[in-house]
């Protein structure tokens, strides 16, 4: 029992063998715990700014992923021509100053829904050059044969912080206000800042020699290598069905916690918090498995959207959490397998576009999946929302399964295949 034990931690914990990695997991485990502060806090203060209008959450999600919908296709380019570090650190820098603004504002009292609107666009703004470029820089940092486990870890770590930052924003809520959340989360960022700037070059993994792509140019090579591989076709049309109809918790959640459950910050905090715990103990079985596997992906993506349908009719608040904590397993299973297949997939002059069209099928439509979630809420309160988005959602699920089985498995290149892909149909 104790062998199995701790080959099981061996196995789930491999990356942190890495120094740089180590750096830049504990700087993240700080900093994500204050960007979970900040978005419950914001998704509270523009009902609180707006009398309970779930439509204006919509909006504010339109405004944070409008960005990525113009600038995202390009993303994957930039982050192949730049070096990743730096990136990341202008990128971590860029949203210390926005979540400064947003505390100055709120704490001030002189916010406007339409302040908020515009800090969430160009919030998106840094973020469609953040996401690929830190997915690009965990490569660099653990190579590919680690690569499986960084990217669960990742998400570990991401969900973890979803259940410590929105509990202890749900308290803060309700003593501090918005403003203090906001402040957290600016101190926060100087942890991922400075693990960014003490890490060793020297012993980043190295990347093949590769001309650095014109932006059409790659692009469009980006595109054409996707569309030679008809499993990758799968896995972003997946990732475009569930990130457009399922994941909207942005919108539906706030809205569940104060209109449909009648609830204070508290309930809000306290929801989110338990989809957190699942999207942990999800993405802690993704890390402890060798390989990303389909199967897993596909399982996640059902329990997923089975979950938030059967959300539709919950009105206690424990139910809800049961649920949510199901959601939030799902959720991770199937994220963390699709994120690792479309990574290990790709040659190393191509990484940084497959991430970033892998990202931008998962954000892309975003404007549009906030507008809907937030006019659904408003026309038949969470109830509607979560039945379409659960139906849609395991609709997809098996489209995408019964396409995967009849297509040949993803085409690796020969000198990848000799260094372990990580990848696996079972």
């Amino acid at each position: 029992m104790t062998a199995a034990f701790a080959r099981f931690n061996r196995r789930t914990f491999s990356s942190l063998r890495y120094r740089n990695y180590r750096l830049f997991f504990a700087g993240q485990l700080v900093s994500q715990s204050g960007s979970w502060m900040q978005r419950i806090a914001l998704g509270w203060f523009v009902l609180q700014l707006t009398h309970n209008d779930a439509f204006a959450v919509g909006i504010m999600a339109f405004a944070q992923f409008l960005p990525f919908s113009i600038f995202g296709l390009f993303a994957g380019v930039l982050t192949d021509r730049l070096d990743a570090r730096r990136l990341v650190i202008g990128t971590q820098a860029a949203q210390t100053v926005s979540a400064a603004v947003l505390t100055w504002i709120a704490i001030a009292g002189v916010a406007q829904p339409w302040m908020l609107y515009a800090i969430a666009f160009l919030n998106g703004m840094v973020l469609v050059l953040d996401v690929p470029s830190r997915q690009q820089l965990t490569y660099r940092m653990v190579g590919r044969e680690a690569l499986p486990n960084a990217i669960a870890l990742n998400s570990s770590l991401f969900n973890a912080s979803r259940i410590f930052g929105p509990s202890i924003a749900g308290i803060m809520l309700g003593f501090a206000g918005v403003g203090a959340c906001f402040l957290v989360n600016t101190i926060s960022f100087l942890a991922v800042l400075v693990g960014l700037l003490a890490m060793r070059t020297s012993e980043f993994f190295a990347l093949q020699e590769f001309e650095r792509p014109r932006i059409l140019a790659g692009t469009r090579e980006g595109l054409a290598y996707v569309r030679r591989q008809p499993r990758l076709l799968a896995v972003l049309g997946l990732t475009v069905a569930l990130s457009t109809f399922c994941f909207n918790f942005n919108v539906t959640l706030p809205v569940l916690a104060k209109i449909t459950l009648h609830g204070q910050g508290t309930v809000y905090g306290f929801l989110s918090a338990v989809f957190g715990a699942g999207a942990l103990a999800g993405a802690l079985f993704a890390a402890s498995r060798a390989r990303a596997s389909t199967r897993v992906m596909l399982s996640g993506a059902l329990v997923f959207t089975v979950a938030e349908l059967l959300l539709g009719p919950a009105r206690n608040v424990y139910a809800a959490g049961l649920l949510l904590f199901l959601v939030g397993a799902g959720f991770t299973a199937w994220s963390a397998n699709s994120n690792a297949s479309m990574q290990l997939a790709a040659p190393d002059h191509l990484r940084g576009r497959i991430i970033g069209l892998y990202f931008y099928a998962f954000n892309g439509t975003g404007p549009v999946a906030g507008l809907l979630a937030g006019w659904l809420c408003a026309r038949g309160g969470t109830e509607l929302a979560f039945v379409v988005a659960g139906s849609a959602g395991i609709a997809a699920a098996l489209g995408a399964a019964r396409a995967l089985r009849r297509r040949p498995a993803i085409e690796i290149p020969r000198a990848q295949v000799s260094t372990g892909t990580g990848i696996s149909t079972s």
